[in-house]
């Protein structure tokens, strides 16, 4: 709908826009909640079967549904900045939060996605008896990924900073450019 102010979304396809950005980035944090449960099993446990089958199960789940979760919840929330009087990028906890989503989706496939590839390997050697590599960076993606998206949640609860500046960006743009 078109307004004064530039577009903006009706009330009615708003709040559904808020329903689907609400429960994908609930399901990108179950899915994070889960991949941390099943790392820290396969780290803890003493029995090979178990961390086999751990290590395994994170390669079904962890990438793909993580990655469709997030671009879900980025799409979304583009929509909803563009659609609403926060703007996309118009206040500080917009952006940020629109910077964490972009960093952590590209995060999946650059980082995440090699790492459980190396963990489910390895559960695959464990579960024939052969002797491989244990991955040793599976506690990064466990305790980085919540956090980054409890702060997400945080600023859209607390909304702080206020308003970007206009003018700042356009100086900076043109100081970059002499």
């Amino acid at each position: 709908m078109a307004t004064g102010q530039g577009w903006r979304l009706g009330a009615r396809t708003r709040k559904w826009y808020l329903v689907g950005h609400l429960v994908s980035a609930a399901a990108w944090f179950g899915l994070d909640l889960a991949l941390g449960i099943l790392a820290c099993t396969a780290l803890l446990t003493g029995d090979p079967a178990v961390t086999a089958t751990s290590l395994r199960a994170l390669e079904f789940f962890a990438v793909w549904p993580m990655f469709a979760a997030s671009v879900l919840t980025l799409t979304t929330g583009v929509v909803l900045g563009l659609g609403s009087k926060y703007g996309l990028v118009r206040y500080w906890w917009v952006a940020a939060k629109l910077a964490v989503n972009v960093l952590m989706t590209v995060l999946i496939l650059a980082s995440l996605r090699p790492g459980i590839n190396a963990a489910a390997d390895y559960g695959r050697a464990l579960m024939a008896g052969e002797t491989a590599a244990r991955p040793s960076d599976l506690l990064y993606p466990v305790f980085v990924a919540p956090s980054l998206l409890l702060f997400s949640y945080l600023l859209t609860v607390f909304k702080p900073w206020g308003l970007l500046r206009r003018g700042s960006a356009g100086k900076t743009l043109a100081h970059d450019g002499a």
